[in-house]
């Protein structure tokens, strides 16, 4: 195989279907594989990904359900790839016409890549409004600290992947962002390849949004404390958490308009506290 493309999937019942049709419409030269690494589900996932794989006989499950997480599944699903060169991307996206192609020739040519998202297509525009992502985005190359790279969307070499081993199983949240940190402190550079572009789903409720702000931030604040000593400057001031606890109500009164603007407003203050508790929670002094 040339390419190994692992999909992490847990409870993804109602959107895989969407991914896997995207992925038996692709079309490359070279002999590429699928492995949906399942994480534990409990819905109708197997039983979607199981009539796929009459159609396709590339598309393979592995078994990752004696641990919780996203890292835990791509770990297993690298594991078990007879590629050398391994994308991955997520079960509840659906990647574009000539995402393999554009993966597999992007790794012949880099060690470590980094695809773009578009969110027009699987959200609503309110929503797409709330992320301000109106024009889509890829590789964050303007972090204070080094680029982000989404899990949903990248590539690497196996010799990279095995080198830092792999994903931190103990990270829930923000596994990718650790992930891509400690290949460039490693020495890894980042290439982006436009033409590697995925249809990115958002959470669909404000409920979902706010929790998704929550836990992002309650992890930045371990991932700070992970990676400061490597360099990283200080991202969480307590002066930052304090004004926002402050302010709220003024916000919630000047700022909140529509549907939208609630969504920023509380998605924002839900991330602040989430960033407050994950101080508390992991020992991480924002000053």
């Amino acid at each position: 195989m040339k390419l190994s493309v692992i999909i992490p999937s847990y409870n993804a019942g109602d959107t895989i279907g969407m991914q896997l049709d995207a992925f038996a419409n692709q079309e490359w030269s070279e002999p590429w594989e699928i492995i949906v690494a399942d994480n534990a589900s409990t819905d109708n996932t197997l039983a979607v990904v199981e009539e796929y794989q009459k159609k396709m006989p590339h598309l393979r499950v592995v078994d990752a359900s004696d641990k919780s997480g996203a890292a835990h599944a791509r770990n297993v699903g690298a594991k078990n790839a007879t590629s050398e060169s391994l994308a991955f991307c997520d079960a509840d996206d659906v990647v574009s016409s000539g995402w393999v192609a554009a993966m597999g020739e992007g790794l012949e040519k880099y060690d470590y890549v980094g695809g773009r998202n578009e969110h027009w297509k699987l959200n609503p525009a309110w929503l797409v409004e709330v992320y301000g992502s109106e024009g889509g985005d890829g590789v964050f190359f303007d972090h204070p600290y080094l680029p982000l790279v989404s899990g949903n969307n990248f590539g690497v070499k196996r010799k990279l992947h095995e080198g830092i081993g792999g994903f931190d199983e103990t990270l829930l949240r923000l596994e990718d962002v650790d992930y891509a940190w400690r290949l460039q402190e490693a020495g890894a550079k980042i290439n982006e390849i436009e033409k590697a572009l995925i249809h990115f789903r958002f959470r669909e409720t404000i409920l979902a949004t706010c929790r998704r702000a929550w836990s992002t931030g309650c992890y930045e604040a371990l991932l700070y404390k992970k990676h400061r000593p490597m360099g990283m400057p200080q991202l969480i001031y307590w002066t930052t958490l304090l004004k926002t606890a402050i302010m709220f109500p003024v916000w919630f009164v000047l700022r909140v308009r529509d549907k939208t603007s609630l969504t920023k407003l509380l998605g924002e203050f839900s991330w602040r506290a989430g960033q407050f508790w994950g101080c508390v929670q992991h020992g991480y002094l924002p000053i």
